[in-house]
């Protein structure tokens, strides 16, 4: 085993993006399990890696430490005592640029993604837009790899095993025989949030099946209060916001019988686990690419591009050309119940 090679994958942020390197990395490892990868991402992404084998982190403190040249300077210092082989940026931004110059100093390969730009300005541009499916960020992970010599095919299923629910959680969510419904309602642009009062149709509905156990997932203040005004109305929906750290947030999500989300991190960290997940999609679009691992096609309810032809309008959901606010509102409330409650009921 002293031969194993050794290559530092760089995926700082946002949450979904690295969530989607690790059916990657999974597969990576299937195909070449003489391979030893460090990740370098924040802290508080670790426990997304914690269980895989052959795959340990290396922590970018990029708001402490490792901020401005100086830090980014000390960061490479640590990282070159590692005895990296080669180099996979995943990330390709301007932090991940200043590191591949202090690696030109090491002759170590350093290779980065092709984001795509192009092709993804002439999905999302108002004039003259070309509306094709685009390569998945997932294949594009995989490229990265193969440019460096380890090519191999990303599998339509190859989840990681779901996690053990710890005493906490298990104090929290019962023990029922019912199916456990994660709903993730909020996403970082309005443009691709499902409006909150239909949401409440949703779960209102769902409740009222007494069929299932509900929970709902969020961050911050806003968010919370929101989930908590939900929980007191409805007895089956149980706020998880603030309750359970970030590994046992994974956890239960890994016990899910499904998942409905935005097109945010969420849906991407239940698709790790092969997780059933229904996406809601605004002004964005799974043809840019980011549709989460594993998942049938079907599960995407889309807003309508007949009467919005100019979805989608940005790869982030962060433009809202005028007129394009209300959007998500072509997606009925009901599909959504008839979508949940088929695929909770399947078996």
């Amino acid at each position: 085993m002293g031969n194993k090679k050794h290559l530092l994958v760089i995926r700082l942020s946002a949450m979904g993006d690295v969530a989607m390197t690790v059916p990657v990395l999974k597969a990576l490892l299937d195909s070449y399990p003489n391979l030893k990868i460090t990740v370098l991402t924040k802290d508080f992404l670790r426990p997304i890696f914690e269980g895989m084998d052959n795959v340990s982190i290396h922590v970018a403190d990029v708001k402490g430490k490792h901020s401005g040249i100086n830090g980014l300077w000390k960061l490479y210092k640590e990282l070159n005592t590692l005895q990296i082989d080669g180099v996979m940026d995943l990330h390709n931004v301007l932090r991940s640029n200043l590191l591949k110059q202090f690696f030109s100093l090491t002759g170590i390969p350093f290779v980065q993604i092709d984001k795509g730009r192009n092709e993804k300005k002439a999905l999302t541009r108002i004039k003259n837009k070309v509306f094709a499916p685009l390569k998945t960020t997932h294949q594009r992970y995989v490229d990265v790899f193969a440019k460096l010599g380890y090519p191999f095919s990303l599998p339509e299923a190859n989840f990681i095993k779901k996690k053990e629910l710890s005493d906490k959680t298990l104090e929290i969510v019962g023990h029922n025989s019912r199916k456990w419904l994660g709903i993730a309602p909020f996403a970082a642009f309005t443009g691709k949030m499902y409006p909150l009062d239909l949401m409440q149709k949703v779960i209102q509905q769902l409740n009222n099946t007494d069929k299932y156990k509900i929970f709902m997932f969020g961050g911050g203040n806003k968010e919370k209060e929101i989930l908590k005004v939900w929980e007191n109305k409805y007895q089956d929906c149980v706020n998880i916001v603030g309750k359970l750290s970030f590994d046992d947030e994974l956890a239960l999500i890994s016990n899910l019988d499904l998942m409905l989300s935005m097109d945010s991190g969420n849906a991407h960290l239940a698709t790790m686990f092969g997780i059933p997940t229904i996406t809601l999609w605004g002004v964005t679009h799974p043809y840019a690419g980011f549709y989460p691992y594993g998942q049938n096609p079907n599960n995407a309810l889309l807003s309508d591009r007949s009467i919005y032809p100019l979805i989608p309008t940005s790869i982030y959901g962060n433009k809202l050309p005028k007129g394009y606010e209300n959007v998500m509102e072509t997606i009925d409330p009901n599909m959504v119940l008839d979508k949940v409650n088929l695929l909770l009921n399947k078996k």
